[in-house]
């Protein structure tokens, strides 16, 4: 079987590279993977850069994807220069920008999706023990000199995490760039909410699947099919994939399920550059900071930009960075990279500016944890404890509860984790609860930021579902709050209780005359300002401020109850608060 399927393989030499097209991988179970292999024209056994994953290798981005590369490239003509950009590809490495630094670079199709057979389960075992039987193939192919470095953008930076810690041998490095590392936290259940992103996401990945055929659109280069060579029909096609949304449905907590895609940060030892983005609400922030602290890896960094999530992985700016990296570890470069600061930040200003700023640290040492105390009775947030209770409520379908801090004397900075503390009851026997920090300018108006899937973020999120509460003590931290979301404790009608929020990280210089302001709702935040037609062109998704991460699944979020009044107490002993982590001027 695999001598009739090696037939396919073809390559070329073309724009500098050598490029295998097609090349067959057998994994264990008989199952053939597909990769596309670009290499330096001279024969040689180069250090590996791999990716593995859904969205079809043979796929020009700028043809499936042309709103971000137009909008991208506008914005960073410099990502044009150099290369013939014909090999550019959604959320991987342009090979034309590594092959005449003397490595290969490897796009594999992940089972069932573009040319590899299979049947395709997302996010799986399935999936990273094939990534593992990947690395170890590529280590021992004749030109490959057998350090293999990961490197990607979300999907393809996700399953990094979950690979490395199967410690495959010729896995040396690896770059997860803005992927999420905590699948129940992160991706499926914000807060024990269920986020409806998978509900969106699926259908656009329809067209990847192998098996699409003649159906699908072609590799530029090549004219073949990205998604196999076979045309199968829509029932076989639904028998050759598994259906995750249904799967995720009927785990709303985080049980068995989830363990096989958990990661054991104990077993993550490999060298790693972690970037992040600011603007990545959702999916794009959290996992990245959270792997950071969380690995095992001795030699590891931490990067946070902002912009879209797929913006700085091609700029020069992040180009240096992963070949610096993967030149000092792949390669053995003494480069400098031995003294490369443990943290660099893109601090952001209104305005969607950047400063950068390298620390030793995160969070950023020094930091002054500061509680601002919620005050129904005034809406404001105050920094001393109030000594008079107060109540604030609101109807969770239409309003929510604002609490504004006084205007800043002076520029303060707001970078790190944040979290809150509220004491809160509900009409209902649960509550969903959504946090949301945005900044104000001094004539009253918000200020958004280009985020990673959202032209129009706000400065932070957190969600909880009330129901959720229980803490895991052993993981929390006073400025991370960690849920074990194993178990449902429903709420009593009008009973108080106490809850801590988690709010997702994050950077921003509040300038003087500006303030802060805190909202808690009963659903998804939604930006309030004129929506122009090319946010609507650049991302695939409407820029409303959450992108395409929302909680609008009915079956998750019954009206009877998730639907009644809400009530935030503040004051004599029920102390809600904001804990902001604010940076000293340096």
């Amino acid at each position: 079987m695999l001598q009739q399927k090696d037939k396919v393989m073809h390559q070329a030499v073309q724009d500098h590279m050598r490029i295998l097209w097609q090349v067959p991988i057998p994994m264990s179970d008989g199952t053939i993977l597909r990769a596309d292999v670009f290499l330096p024209v001279e024969a040689g056994a180069y250090p590996t850069v791999m990716t593995y994953g859904p969205y079809g290798k043979g796929q020009a981005f700028q043809e499936a994807y042309a709103g971000q590369w137009n909008r991208m490239v506008e914005d960073f003509p410099e990502i044009m220069e150099g290369t013939t950009n014909k090999y550019q590809c959604w959320e991987v490495a342009d090979p034309e920008r590594w092959t005449p630094h003397g490595y290969a670079v490897v796009r594999i199709d992940s089972r069932g999706a573009g040319w590899s057979e299979g049947v395709q389960k997302l996010w799986s075992r399935q999936e990273i023990e094939d990534f593992y039987e990947c690395i170890e193939w590529a280590a021992k192919e004749p030109w490959s000199d057998g350090n293999i470095g990961l490197l990607g953008i979300s999907y393809y930076a996700a399953n990094q995490w979950l690979v490395a810690a199967m410690q495959p041998p010729h896995l040396k490095a690896m770059i997860p760039w803005e992927g999420t590392s905590d699948w129940y936290r992160e991706f499926y259940y914000h807060g024990g909410i269920r986020c409806t992103f998978l509900d969106s996401w699926l259908p656009k990945q329809l067209p990847m699947q192998y098996g699409v055929g003649s159906r699908a659109r072609k590799n530029p280069i090549t004219g073949e099919s990205v998604s196999g060579p076979v045309t199968l029909s829509e029932e076989e096609l639904l028998q050759n994939r598994v259906d995750i949304a249904a799967e995720v449905k009927s785990h709303p907590l985080d049980d068995e399920y989830y363990q096989d895609i958990t990661v054991d940060w104990s077993k993550v030892k490999v060298p790693f550059l972690s970037a992040a983005n600011w603007g990545g609400q959702g999916l794009h922030l959290r996992g990245n900071i959270e792997g950071y602290l969380q690995a095992s890896s001795e030699h590891k960094w931490l990067e946070v930009h902002g912009l879209e999530h797929w913006t700085h992985f091609y700029t020069p700016y992040g180009v240096d960075l992963q070949r610096r990296f993967f030149d000092h570890f792949l390669k053995g470069e003494k480069n400098g990279w031995e003294n490369e600061p443990k943290v660099r930040l893109q601090i952001r200003h209104p305005g969607n500016q950047f400063v950068e700023r390298t620390e030793k640290a995160w969070p950023i040492p020094g930091t002054q944890w500061t509680r601002y105390y919620l005050d129904a009775g005034n809406n404001c947030l105050d920094i001393n404890p109030l000594k008079k209770q107060a109540r604030s409520i609101y109807d969770p379908q239409n309003e929510s509860a604002i609490f504004f801090t006084p205007a800043m004397e002076k520029d303060t900075e707001i970078t790190g984790p944040l979290a809150a503390k509220l004491f809160i009851s509900s009409d209902t026997t649960d509550a969903d609860l959504f946090l949301t920090l945005q900044l104000i300018s001094p004539d009253g108006e918000e200020v958004v930021f280009r985020g990673a899937m959202d032209a129009h973020t706000p400065v932070a999120q957190g969600w909880l579902r009330a129901s959720h509460r229980k803490l895991d003590t052993d993981k929390s931290l006073p400025y991370r709050p960690y849920h074990s979301h194993t178990v449902t404790e429903p709420l009593t009608p009008g009973e108080i209780y106490e809850v801590e929020v988690e709010i997702w990280p994050t950077s921003i210089v509040v300038p003087a005359g500006y303030r802060l302001a805190l909202s808690v709702g009963g659903k998804d935040y939604e930006y309030g300002g004129e929506i122009d037609e090319e946010s609507r062109k650049f991302h695939r998704y409407p820029s409303k401020g959450c992108g395409p991460f929302l909680h609008k699944d009915p079956s998750d979020r019954p009206e009877n109850v998730f639907g009644g009044n809400v009530t935030i107490h503040t004051g004599g002993g029920r102390d809600s608060y904001l804990l902001l982590p604010v940076i000293p001027e340096k």
